[in-house]
């Protein structure tokens, strides 16, 4: 199949700490990096830092990033970038991360 897909999950948490909060999946066809953040901004350090120094090819979030969210870290970066969605989340206390971090 050729080179494996690198790609992330970036997930808020309160209290996360990027560079503790992170793991590798490896497979044949897909290496995935999980990372929590604790709010937006930090998201937009972590993608871009995963793309310019982990080669990262595709970014998907989590359902506590509203739209707002969202289009700043498909702003951030210059690799597609998906979405699970909530519009409220459960983790984030039933809200959207655009009412948290918006």
């Amino acid at each position: 199949m050729g080179n494996a897909l690198k790609a992330a999950f970036i997930f808020v948490a309160p209290g996360a700490d990027p560079a503790r909060n992170r793991n590798w999946v490896k497979t044949e066809a897909v290496e995935l990096v999980a990372v929590a953040v604790k709010d937006y901004a930090q998201a937009e350090a972590v993608a871009r830092e995963l793309v310019e120094k982990e080669g990262i090819a595709a970014i998907e979030l989590c359902g506590g990033f509203g739209s707002a969210g969202t289009a700043r870290i498909a702003a951030a970066v210059n690799v597609p970038v998906g979405v699970v969605r909530f519009d409220i989340h459960p983790g984030l206390g039933n809200v959207s991360g655009d009412t948290l971090f918006g």
